[in-house]
């Protein structure tokens, strides 16, 4: 993988998503004590990040393998990337949902026209389900976070807000499968001079700052976290990356969590996504750790149940 891998993707993708707005704020400036940038990614086709991953795997199959469709397994935002991407390029989207998937993702999901087949809320339920729909119908497997593509189609993101501010001293993305922050990670090293990144996890599925302190891919017994786009673990296509671009993990309380989301409805008047609160969170709880600093933030996304807020 070069920084030219990076640049094709970007220019391959360019066609299939929004260049999204950085958003600053004053008052959470003033309250940090830091320069906070948010990159939103909530104003992205189909509400989220993933469109980017989603997009560049689709055009990295050949015509052969679109003509059999893809399959992908999620909760919801990549379910929604990949119908959408699918549905613009004319391939067909199988897409496996727990059942206990937020009704907005489902309902995004049909609008994109993907056929959604639902399973038991487990990761080994969802990959069985996934991997029999694959022999079926001869799919393409999409995984939502532990795939070179997807990854490298994730980067971009960071690439984009780099390019706006090239003097970030440190970015931070949410970490659930781990993808955004592989490619987050590889989009600071090859393209900003000493950027850091840090993630931001739920304290209730801390699966990656565990796998950090092992050295090998932890998972959660417990998925009690408001954050439900954050409750997959890492794969062996990101993890390494991580150990190796990944300055740290912090973790943070579900009340912090929900207070952190509040803080940038009620301020910045956009709709993020618990899971997109986790990092900022982090950053209002080691106020100290990014002092004076310039702080990007990716706010993934912004598929709410708006029946269903936590405030």
């Amino acid at each position: 993988m070069t920084k030219q891998t990076l640049i094709q993707t970007h220019n391959r993708i360019k066609p299939f998503i929004h260049k999204t707005p950085v958003l600053t704020s004053q008052l959470l400036n003033e309250k940090t004590g830091c320069n906070l940038f948010f990159k939103c990614e909530n104003f992205q086709k189909m509400g989220a990040f993933k469109m980017r991953g989603a997009a560049n795997a689709i055009l990295s199959i050949t015509e052969e393998e679109r003509k059999r469709g893809v399959v992908t397994h999620s909760s919801g935002n990549f379910a929604q990337a990949v119908s959408l991407a699918a549905q613009k390029l004319g391939v067909k989207a199988y897409i496996v949902m727990p059942e206990n998937a937020p009704q907005v993702k489902k309902d995004g999901v049909k609008t994109y026209e993907g056929e959604i087949i639902e399973c038991e809320s487990t990761p080994q339920a969802r990959e069985a389900t996934a991997n029999k729909i694959k022999e079926e119908k001869g799919a393409s497997f999409l995984h939502p976070s532990n795939q070179d593509e997807v990854i490298y189609g994730n980067a971009t993101a960071a690439m984009e807000l780099l390019g706006d501010y090239p003097n970030l001293d440190v970015i931070l993305t949410p970490v659930g499968g781990g993808g955004l922050i592989a490619g987050t990670a590889l989009a600071a090293h090859y393209f900003s001079e000493n950027c850091k990144v840090i993630g931001g996890e739920p304290m209730e599925a801390d699966d990656a700052y565990r796998s950090l302190i092992s050295g090998k891919i932890e998972t959660n017994d417990s998925f009690h976290t408001i954050a439900d786009g954050l409750r997959t673990h890492l794969g062996d296509r990101n993890f390494p990356i991580i150990q190796k671009h990944v300055e740290k993990i912090i973790r943070v309380e579900e009340a912090e969590i929900i207070s952190a989301m509040q803080l940038i409805w009620e301020r910045m008047k956009i709709i993020i996504e618990p899971s997109c609160a986790v990092p900022f969170a982090a950053v209002l709880k080691h106020k100290e750790e990014f002092k004076n600093k310039n702080v990007g933030i990716i706010i993934t996304g912004g598929n709410v149940d708006l029946k269903n807020l936590p405030f």
